[in-house]
């Protein structure tokens, strides 16, 4: 499988990238995606909802009327979940949400997305681009060379590129996001993939 290479300035070469068949052709299995889609989301979640119950609350514990013969429900105190001010009956409590996963359902998942990515034609490979320092004009003008400022892309480097994650920060539809951290959810959360030099070897290094 080929794909276009553009160049550091954003800019098409007639060059043409090989990827391997194995990681960006297989079949999907859409229900490993959405495990590993499932598994990622849950993991977002902070967990620390929390209520008081009625041994929580602050307030006193006196009885307030006699346990028979007011031909109303008995109840303790002020705190009973029954009165207004009282506990919360069976209240959110901290937990986790983290949802365990197999390794190689998680590599499946990952290779099911890029290959949907590839069958879609919304792979790009593009030569590794350094920054001298953090420009959001320069990045910029590398997205209207490619012809895509208004698309959905994520710039995938083979290392940690500081200057280039902050020039993209400033911008709402594209992020950049080195090869060790890329999750399913991520590739299927933009609309291209942008794959700089270096990375495709990263990502079929890690999947093989």
């Amino acid at each position: 499988m080929q794909v276009e290479i553009y160049a550091k300035d954003g800019k098409k070469t007639s060059k043409k990238a090989k990827l391997d068949q194995s990681i960006f052709g297989i079949e999907p299995n859409d229900h490993a995606i959405y495990l590993d889609v499932k598994r990622y989301l849950a993991s977002q979640r902070q967990g620390t909802n929390k209520s008081k119950e009625r041994g929580e609350i602050a307030g006193s514990t006196r009885k307030i009327k006699k346990q028979k013969g007011t031909g109303t429900a008995r109840a303790g105190s002020i705190k009973n979940p029954l009165f207004k001010g009282g506990g919360t009956i069976f209240g959110p409590k901290p937990r986790t949400y983290k949802v365990s996963l197999n390794k190689k359902v998680k590599g499946l998942a990952r290779k099911s997305a890029l290959s949907y990515k590839a069958k879609e034609n919304n792979i790009v490979v593009m030569e590794a681009v350094l920054l001298d320092s953090p420009k959001t004009s320069v990045f910029r003008a590398i997205l209207a060379n490619m012809e895509m400022v208004d698309n959905k892309l994520l710039f995938v480097t083979p290392d940690y590129n500081t200057n280039l994650y902050l020039s993209s920060r400033n911008l709402k539809k594209q992020r950049v996001m080195c090869a060790d951290d890329l999750s399913t959810y991520d590739i299927l959360n933009c609309s291209k993939l942008v794959l700089l030099e270096g990375s495709v070897n990263k990502i079929e290094e890690t999947l093989k």
